[in-house]
């Protein structure tokens, strides 16, 4: 059953109530209470241009354990070559509208719309979402972005302009901060070449705390 969010109560029902492709609410703004709210309780917004506000809590979730990533015999002589130059938190509004004009399989167009972009921009602009830049040559080649809560890094979005940037990215992220957990949200077949696995929510909910 899908909800409807009252305009003027921040409230999410309870994420276990979600239909099983995981859409659980609608309405609502993206506010940075209501984001933190969200991630807090393993929500988060997904939506397309022109749509209203969606909110999904998938029934199982995406995750990688940073000890158990996996990185290639080809991948770790790239990173020891330093090819690349990583940092964190030095371009994130540039990280984000990158992620916006990438563009994905099957997939017309963008969900990070510009209200996504200055949501998280906010967020970040507040000390609660982070990126890691991969720069090559003093050009910004690859990156990724997401939202802090506690011990968890909840990914939103990659991309690379060169060839392995983006995984170097999420390398970087799992060897080098002290995150318990990267969620991943939905799976994909790169995320899972790199060592994601799916856990259920009761598992994902007890990381979170809740």
């Amino acid at each position: 059953m899908v909800f409807r969010l009252p305009d003027d109560e921040l409230v999410f029902p309870d994420p276990s109530l979600a239909d099983p492709d995981g859409m659980l609410a609608v309405g609502g703004d993206l506010s940075l209470p209501r984001l933190l709210l969200a991630y807090q309780n393993g929500i988060f917004p997904w939506f397309s241009e022109d749509d209203p506000i969606c909110w999904y809590s998938p029934h199982e979730r995406c995750v990688i354990y940073p000890d158990q990533i996996k990185v290639s015999k080809s991948m770790a002589k790239l990173i020891r070559s330093d090819v690349f130059k990583v940092t964190y938190n030095q371009a994130f509004t540039d990280v984000i509208l990158n992620c916006a004009k990438i563009g994905r399989k099957d997939q017309p167009g963008t969900w990070i719309t510009k209200e996504m972009q200055d949501a998280y921009i906010n967020l970040h602009e507040h000390g609660y979402a982070s990126s890691v830049e991969v720069w090559h040559n003093g050009v910004l080649a690859g990156g990724l972005y997401g939202v802090l809560t506690d011990h968890v890094f909840c990914g939103e979005s990659m991309f690379s302009l060169e060839s392995n940037a983006s995984k170097t990215a999420l390398i970087w992220l799992c060897q080098n901060k002290d995150f318990e957990l990267i969620d991943c949200q939905l799976p994909n077949d790169h995320l899972l070449s790199l060592g994601a696995v799916m856990i259920s929510r009761e598992q994902y909910d007890a990381v979170l705390g809740n």
